[in-house]
């Protein structure tokens, strides 16, 4: 799902006419070079997966702590050590939780990650801004999945935002 997705942000600096961060959707994380639906990709992805028992972790390396203007990027420090986390198989007997919105599951602790970096509502002041937000996010997810669900592809759906 997040890999059909392909949830970016266009960013200041790295796209014209861009003056502060902005959701974007990109299947695959490379739609304009896919010369097939892009399903049958998250099919080949999905079959690798299960074919080598392949683990998958998604790593926020973007925004915390409120919307641009009141929060910040994503520490350098807190991105290394969740990736070491994951490199050194310590996550996998991390505490979790579930993520209300999205389903997933998200470690609760993580050695040199600060909490709020893990469950992202603590990082946010304004924890009703954090709500509104997250809600907006889980509909752009679902209103760009759309396009996916067709007759004669596989429907990832059931991997997205409740």
């Amino acid at each position: 799902y997040h890999f059909l997705s392909g949830y970016t942000a266009k960013v200041a600096g790295t796209e014209r006419g861009v003056k502060e961060p902005e959701a974007t959707f990109s299947a695959c994380f490379g739609s304009p070079f896919l010369t097939l639906h892009p399903t049958r990709y998250a099919d080949l992805l999905r079959q690798k997966l299960s074919e080598h028992g392949t683990q998958v972790y998604l790593v926020n390396t973007g925004w915390t702590g409120g919307a641009y203007g009141v929060g910040k990027r994503m520490s350098i420090k807190a991105t290394r050590a969740c990736i070491n986390s994951v490199l050194d198989g310590s996550i996998a007997s991390a505490p979790m939780r579930t993520d209300e919105r999205f389903g997933f599951e998200v470690p609760t602790q993580l050695p040199g990650v600060p909490s709020e970096v893990l469950n992202p509502a603590d990082a946010w002041e304004d924890k009703q801004a954090y709500a509104q937000t997250a809600d907006k996010l889980a509909g752009m997810f679902k209103d760009n999945f759309q396009q996916f669900v067709q007759p004669g592809v596989t429907d990832y759906s059931s991997y997205g935002p409740k």
